[in-house]
């Protein structure tokens, strides 16, 4: 075995010589891969070291496009900025396994664990490692996430909650004020203040996962993200658009300032070479001593230091080193339910991803949805019906309607029946579909009566930023993870190389509602906020109603979109036979319960211009009393689907990501 140094760690099992041909490729893939593309060949090759993946071209280059004319840039309210839109992506067909991640150098890193015999568990520890290196604005260790593991020999699901969690010592008004004696809002803001951060879960849910299903070394996981830290890496397009966009919050942290501005405090460009030696430390720790040195030790004290700062004016947050060390992720029961002779399984409270997707299509399947395919299909998927948007954001509607109301930390507030079934309920769903007229908008749903509960109606807060990965291996497990920091940079602190999370602004702020009733999503201590992160797998179902073949996995970023990012690609491949690029590349659209309808007019087939008001799609919707926004969708969606005996995968052309496999 080499010696490893804290330079350039060695990759157990490779020679001096491989694993400077690997730091070597890696950096030469960093330095190249800023046009999206697709990486093929990534095949099993009996020798580790032979790096046969060229960049081949999959639609138009990514760029840091600015957002819509009819869109403001708000860092309070708006999630990560608009990064335009490759036309002409093609899907990408893989022999048995396959993995899409956010950004190419992620998605290599989690392919070369696929190939050299890990499983999809370890392409997750992988993936999460260089993602934060490389899209800090969106995910990384100082984040949560939420994961749904299907293990292929146990034909089981699991359900990973990784979701952060608020400090022993907040109260309910934690986010309002500075204290419940000194009614003073937190500084410059309760997001960019420390009372934003949680604890991070994202390590304990990941370290949970690799112990049940993992096969490969822990601290092998760790080494591309570390090589990669030291040898530096060129800041992509939708990073360096970030950063601009971010650059005066950004600013008021000494740590975030340093490394993502320049000396004189503009924003550093693209091709920027970023090394990250913090990082490379602080990975380096918890590769050789599990995810307890992150959660205690000199590390968690930083981050309770950092916490606590009040450089600048912030107001200081109240996180404790007994905070972060009492940390638990949680294991819980995947929410599966059936749509047209498939089995659904997604993620249960406190993310409300599973019973709101899941509560869309079971409104849905009352109304025959195959008869109202897109028209003019083409590779970007086409163009949706009036009819069909119609319906599926009125579905929405009222099962966002339900989330809004009764969906939180099940530990704080018990769902209706003390279970998601009450949600998901087909009798129940069918008598929500009554309500639909497909004639007119109801403009804003009501929540259904699932009897007598304590909790208010308030305002719901904002929910942003976000990362996605999805896996299959060549055992045939898969996984399906969602993972964030919350807005675009967390809450702009940075520590030891990683962004902390503004997590705790998903609490509804104010925890009474306008009807004088405490909320559900209110903010409470050790509770985690509610999420709209909704990691999704396909199954077939038999007769008996029996589990069958998996058949998909699929998830997007994008904040409280995210449930209507997912719908729409599962409506697209499940019920229009989309293939999974068409599928994540068409128009999104959908409704979470506002007078808004939303219509991506990032999309080249719908026209944006005068708000909308020459595009046929726009104009039907608005005759059928729809409030229709044409800003541009941020979705970073994947899907892979099963495609004979191998993988067909589609990645989200508004942002980085791709799919990449073997090659057979």
């Amino acid at each position: 075995m080499p010696t490893e140094s804290a330079a350039s760690p060695a990759i157990r099992g490779y020679s001096s010589e491989m694993n400077r041909a690997r730091h070597a490729w890696i950096g030469a893939l960093a330095a190249t891969l800023l046009v999206a593309g697709t990486l093929a060949g990534c095949s099993i090759e009996d020798d580790p070291a032979a790096i046969d993946c060229v960049a081949t071209p999959n639609g138009t280059p990514i760029t840091a496009a600015p957002r819509g004319a009819n869109t403001t840039t708000n860092l309070a309210t708006d999630p990560e900025i608009a990064s335009g839109y490759r036309t002409g992506m093609t899907p990408v067909r893989t022999a048995t396994f396959a993995v899409s991640t956010a950004n190419p150098i992620s998605t290599k890193a989690a392919c070369e664990v696929l190939r050299d015999g890990g499983t999809a568990a370890d392409a997750l520890v992988a993936a999460q490692m260089v993602l934060g290196l490389v899209e800090p604005q969106a995910s990384g260790i100082g984040g949560g996430a939420f994961l749904v593991y299907y293990d292929a020999a146990k034909r089981t699901v699991a359900a990973y909650d990784g979701r952060e969690t608020a400090p022993a010592a907040a109260t309910e008004n934690y986010l309002r004020w500075i204290s419940d004696t000194e009614r003073v809002e937190p500084t410059p803001s309760a997001r960019a203040s420390g009372r934003s951060i949680g604890v991070p879960g994202v390590l304990r849910m990941l370290e949970q996962a690799h112990a049940a299903h993992g096969r490969l070394g822990w601290r092998e996981l760790f080494d591309p993200a570390i090589g990669l830290a030291d040898r530096g890496f060129p800041i992509s397009a939708r990073l360096a658009g970030q950063i601009a966009e971010s650059a005066a919050e950004l600013g008021r942290d000494e740590t975030a300032r340093a490394y993502f501005l320049n000396p004189d405090g503009s924003p550093k460009a693209a091709d920027t070479m970023l090394t990250n030696p913090a990082l490379s430390k602080t990975l380096g720790a918890i590769a050789s001593d599990g995810a307890q040195a992150f959660y205690t030790g000199e590390i968690a004290q930083d981050i309770v230091a950092a916490v606590g700062s009040t450089a600048g004016g912030r107001t200081p947050g109240q996180l404790s080193t007994t905070d972060l060390a009492a940390y638990k992720a949680v294991e819980r029961t995947a929410l599966c339910t059936g749509y047209r002779g498939r089995e659904i399984c997604g993620m249960p409270a406190p993310s409300s991803g599973g019973t709101t997707v899941a509560a869309t299509l079971g409104i849905l399947e009352n109304f025959d949805l195959a008869a109202l395919g897109p028209e003019r299909v083409d590779a970007d998927g086409g163009v949706p019906r009036a009819e069909a948007v119609h319906l599926i954001a009125e579905a929405e509607r009222l099962a966002y309607a339900d989330r809004n109301k009764y969906v939180a930390d099940p530990e704080f507030v018990p769902l209706p029946g003390n279970s998601p079934q009450a949600l998901v309920d087909p009798t129940y769903l069918k008598q929500r579909a009554a309500l639909i007229d497909r004639g007119r908008s109801m403009g804003t749903a009501q929540p259904g009566d699932l009897g007598p509960v304590p909790l208010g109606l308030g305002p719901q807060p904002p929910e942003h930023g976000t990362s996605h990965i999805s896996v299959v291996d060549r055992y045939g497990n898969a996984a399906a993870m969602t993972t964030t920091v919350e807005s675009a940079f967390g809450s702009f602190h940075m520590v030891d190389g990683f962004v902390l999370n503004n997590q705790l602004t998903d609490f509804a702020a104010d925890p009474v509602g306008s009807d004088g009733v405490a909320v559900a999503n209110r903010l409470q201590p050790g509770k985690r906020p509610r999420s709209s992160m909704a990691p999704t797998l396909v199954f077939e179902r038999g007769p008996d109603g029996a589990r069958g073949e998996l058949t998909a996995v699929t998830g997007s970023p994008g904040g409280a979109v995210i449930i209507q990012f997912v719908v729409k690609t599962l409506v697209n491949m499940l019920d229009w036979g989309l293939d999974p690029q068409q599928a994540v590349s068409a128009v999104s659209f959908g409704s979470a319960n506002s007078a808004a309808t939303g219509v991506g007019g990032e999309h080249p087939l719908i026209d944006a211009t005068g708000n909308g008001d020459n595009d046929p799609l726009v104009r039907r919707l608005r005759e059928l009393g729809h409030q229709v926004s044409v800003a541009p969708q941020t979705s970073g969606l994947s899907a892979i689907r099963r495609d004979g005996p191998g993988w067909i995968g589609g990645a989200d052309p508004r942002r980085e990501g791709l799919v990449l496999g073997d090659s057979g």
